[in-house]
């Protein structure tokens, strides 16, 4: 198999993963909800991430795949609340590291953008870093050799679904609802 195939089939397992976690968790609905707008920045946040996320990766792997979900919950806070702003800012990641440090971006996010504070901000935390463990797990088990081609793009593919589940887990959480229209 080549290593797109291989990152592509990685990336399907890990969303199929965290959609069916959180469902059971009930921090998702059956559909889960979508926004192209935050999906586009994807690219931009990666790049920006990445030299960060790929240092970190090694002594602390659940943190950086974690953020990367913390990313996508505040990037979908922000298309909510002033998508025209935020949209236009360059380096919001660098922004969102910037206000505690990269260290500390699971409470500047949960509790300085999010607002979450006490036992909600501690359940999100929670939430989150179970969703980073479930894909280190996979991703150690994925069986692809480290410090190769298939490896990083197992590790970015793992980011990009983390995000992905961290956009429509906020968009869930403030009460966008993919929900069919009836009929009649």
């Amino acid at each position: 198999m080549d290593n797109k195939a291989i990152v592509k089939d990685f990336e399907a397992k890990v969303k199929a993963d965290l959609e069916s976690f959180l469902q059971h968790k009930e921090a998702l609905d059956a559909h889960v909800p979508e926004c192209p707008d935050v999906e586009d920045k994807w690219g931009e946040i990666a790049r920006e991430y990445m030299p960060d996320g790929a240092r970190e990766f090694q002594q602390y792997p659940v943190v950086s795949l974690g953020w990367a979900m913390l990313i996508g919950m505040a990037m979908a806070y922000y298309w909510d609340t002033d998508w025209a702003k935020y949209s236009a800012e360059k380096n919001i990641y660098g922004q969102l590291r910037d206000r505690r440090g990269y260290d500390n971006m699971d409470e500047a996010v949960v509790e300085d953008v999010l607002g979450y504070t006490g036992e909600a901000a501690e359940k999100i935390t929670e939430l989150v870093a179970e969703c980073a463990s479930r894909v280190y797990s996979l991703l150690s088990h994925e069986h692809v050799e480290p410090g190769t081609e298939a490896a990083l793009g197992c590790y970015i593919g793992a980011l990009h679904q983390l995000y992905l589940a961290g956009m429509a887990m906020e968009l869930n959480a403030l009460g966008y609802h993919m929900t069919p229209l009836q009929q009649g």
